[in-house]
Parts: structure tokens; sequence; C-alpha cells
């Protein structure tokens, strides 16, 4: 896109190499596998919706009286996404958020909801999102990346805030996900809302959303090369906390076959 893409692809290489090989794919075999992962991931697609929205309040007016931001190309890349993220339309005409569509989704496949429910029920009660964390049984990694998001968001520079929400994106989630769902959709079991969720999220991350963030981060910073040093750190900063956010998922699979 331009010369400043190009070097951040280069600085994030190595994460990204490191992710696409994590131990964490060679654990998953199993519809039950899913399940634990999908315990813990469920915060992240919950936090996804977050730096969203934290967007959303840096880059457009969100209060009344309404005021012009100043900067119509972001406002448009922002409420596009908005507009998908958080009221997307199901094939039978159900209009959900992604958390929402996720979470009918675990409920399908039979994973346990009851973690990250407790948990946005507390947030939407008035606690933090660190003060609902304490209350959760979930990995402490899994807890770390919560954290380093809201880090990030508590920073208040839209382009750092972007640099996460852009470049760590669910097209991280490999196909093989899928191909097990498919195989366990096969076998009996009804994996339908799951393998919509990942085909339906990858496909608009892939198309429109992901090129959508790159003009907005482009829009952010433009030849501001402290900005984009500041990306760059927050990406590679961000994908290093899914890169453990992943071996809490890898752990708690290990864990739940021993028990079992």
């Amino acid at each position: 896109m331009n010369a400043y893409f190009d070097k951040i692809e280069d600085s994030l290489a190595p994460i990204k190499e490191k992710l696409s090989n994590h131990p964490l794919y060679n654990h998953l075999e199993t519809v039950e596998d899913i399940r634990v992962f999908a315990g813990q991931h469920a915060f992240a697609v919950w936090d996804f919706m977050s730096l969203l929205k934290a967007l959303q309040i840096e880059l457009t007016c969100t209060s009344s009286p309404w005021t012009p931001s100043g900067n119509g190309k972001i406002v448009r890349f922002i409420n596009e996404i908005v507009w998908a993220e958080e009221s997307d339309v199901l094939d039978d005409g159900t209009v959900l958020s992604h958390y929402e569509m996720y979470i009918d989704a675990m409920k399908d496949l039979g994973a346990d909801t009851k973690q990250i429910e407790y948990f946005v029920a507390r947030v939407a009660d008035g606690d933090s999102p660190d003060e609902a964390l304490e209350h959760v049984e979930i990995h402490e990694y899994t807890k770390k990346f919560v954290k380093s998001t809201f880090d990030i968001i508590a920073r208040n520079k839209a382009h750092e805030i972007a640099a996460a929400f852009t470049f760590g994106r669910e097209d991280l989630i490999p196909d093989m996900f899928v191909q097990i769902l498919r195989k366990a959709n096969k076998d009996g079991l009804n994996t339908a809302k799951f393998t919509y969720y990942l085909e339906r999220h990858i496909e608009l991350d892939g198309d429109e959303h992901g090129p959508l963030a790159l003009k907005m981060i482009n829009e952010l910073c433009g030849d501001d090369i402290l900005k984009w040093q500041e990306v760059e750190t927050t990406a590679i900063k961000w994908l290093e906390a899914r890169y453990e956010l992943w071996t809490a998922a890898q752990n708690m699979i290990i864990n739940n076959r021993i028990q079992h």
C-alpha cells in the first residue's frame, strides 16, 4: 500500500510466522478441543468489539449535540465496519453482533459460555474489565490479553487502537478450524453456526474490513513518522499477546484431556 506498510509487514513477519506455526494447531484434533479453545477465544472476540467501539468514539461523534469529526473518509470507514460487526444479518434474517453470534455458536457446539457471559455481565453492571477479570476462571494469559487491549485503549491514540484492531484480525484463525467442524458435522454433530461464524468473519476481514482498516490507518498516520512507528510497536505487542492467548488455549486443551 505504501512504504510504511511495507516496513510494518517486514517487522511483523517473524511474529506472524510464530503464530502460524503455534503448537496450538497440533492440539486441535476434535470438537471438544475447539470447545475448550472457544472458551478462551471468546474473550478476544469480545475485546475486538471493544477496540472497534473505542475507535468509533475516538474518530466519530457519538454524543449529542453532534459536531462534525473533520475527516469524512475515516468516519465512513469506521461506521461501515461497526455496521457489520455490531449488527450483522444471519441467513435466517436474525440481526446480531459478531460477539453474540459467537456465543450463540458456542452454545450450539456445546461449549461452555459461563465465564465469558459472567464477565460481560459484570462489565455491563459497572465493573472495569480489570475488576471483572478477577471474578472469572480463565487462563492468566487470556486475562493478560484482555488487559493489554485495554492498556492500548487507555492511551487514547486512535492510530494505536487501529493498529491493534487491524493487524490482529481473525484471519489468524486457520482454515483447519473449519475443516474440523465440517468433519464433525459429517459425523452427526451440528456445527453449522460455528462454521458460519468463522467463514463469515474471515470473509468480511479479507474482502471488506481488512482493506478498510488499512485505509483508516493510512488516513490517521499520513506522513507522521512517529505515528507509523507507534503503529508498528503496537501491532507487534498485540500479536505477541495473541501468541500468549493461543498458548493459553493450548494449555487448557491439554489440561482438559488430562482431566478426562
